[in-house]
């Protein structure tokens, strides 16, 4: 088990909502396995994890290393039987939405975006981009480069292909959907990624913890959510073509070119998923520590009204 608590900086209180996050995995291994586990929360100027804690089965076999886009991932050798991973963590968040701090959005040209950014111009497995281009620039080629595009391309996306929840597939790239007309957040995240590549805008896949602040879900779907960054004039910003709107309480897991980078599991082995539970919900501030039972009593988000921990 590792159980991290964290201090918060003088800086914390400029965040106004507590947020708990986290998921229950079992795994059912015939034989061995190998598992790769990216759950855990990714350092960033939006939120600040007060306090996590992160079981990953019993005396099994883990290492730890950060890939080449800088997610934390757990390697972990799974034996026959059963293993239950569970991640736990509350976390403070911005009352402010998406983009609120939107700065220089100007589109920097290849000759001037830094080396590790470059990758996320080029087509990908799930991206594939090179085959959108004629379609992008049908679509969006009048409209001005740069961030007036990339919220074109999100409101296209967000009107032109349907939600289906559970309508997901592993090898559907971003050409696939298009043809397709429905997917889930995956696969509206592929696509408005690759249709930024077609421009030369680096665009990459994130996927994070999306908890209901501001937005109440009927259906109550608490899962992980995809969605798509672009950096413009030295920042990255987010673009969700599920939702096209600025949402509040992101929590970043994991960014990469595609799904191949930002899965929270990767098997090798005879392993099987046989238990998925997330959940992503605002509480009130001090009401829960990581390891208490999920209780939705508690739950202060899934309304149009935002409460922040000042205003309690």
């Amino acid at each position: 088990m590792h159980s991290i608590m964290a201090t918060p900086t003088p800086d914390a209180e400029g965040y106004d909502i507590t947020v708990r996050v986290g998921c229950h995995l079992t795994y059912e291994v015939t034989g061995s396995a190998t598992l790769l586990l990216n759950v855990k929360p990714r350092p960033d100027r939006r939120h600040i994890v007060l306090e996590e804690s992160l079981v990953l089965g019993q005396n099994l076999r883990t290492d730890v290393f950060d890939d080449s886009h800088g997610n934390r991932v757990y390697r972990l050798q799974l034996p026959a039987g059963r293993h239950e991973m569970r991640h736990d963590a509350i976390v403070r968040v911005y009352a402010q939405p998406d983009n609120h701090d939107l700065m220089n959005t100007a589109p920097l040209p290849p000759a001037d975006l830094p080396p590790g950014v470059l990758r996320y111009t080029l087509p990908s497995r799930y991206c594939d981009s090179d085959k959108l281009g004629r379609f992008a620039w049908e679509k969006f080629g009048q409209v001005e480069h740069g961030w007036p595009r990339v919220q074109a391309i999100s409101e296209w996306v967000h009107k032109n292909i349907e939600y289906r929840y559970g309508s997901g597939l592993p090898d559907l790239s971003a050409w696939d959907v298009l043809q397709r007309g429905y997917g889930v957040c995956r696969d509206f995240a592929h696509l408005a990624v690759a249709l930024n590549r077609t421009f030369n805008l680096p665009a990459r896949y994130v996927t994070g913890h999306l908890p209901d602040i501001g937005m109440p879900d009927p259906e109550n779907h608490m899962d992980f959510h995809a969605y798509g960054e672009v950096y413009l004039g030295g920042h990255w910003f987010t673009t969700d073509a599920r939702f096209h709107q600025p949402r509040i309480g992101r929590i970043k897991v994991s960014c990469g070119q595609d799904a191949v980078d930002g899965a929270f599991s990767t098997i090798y082995g005879g392993a099987n998923l046989s238990w998925f539970e997330v959940w992503a919900y605002q509480i009130p501030r001090g009401a829960v520590a990581v390891g208490d039972p999920v209780d939705f009593t508690k739950r202060l988000d899934n309304s149009w009204t935002v409460v922040t921990d000042r205003a309690r």
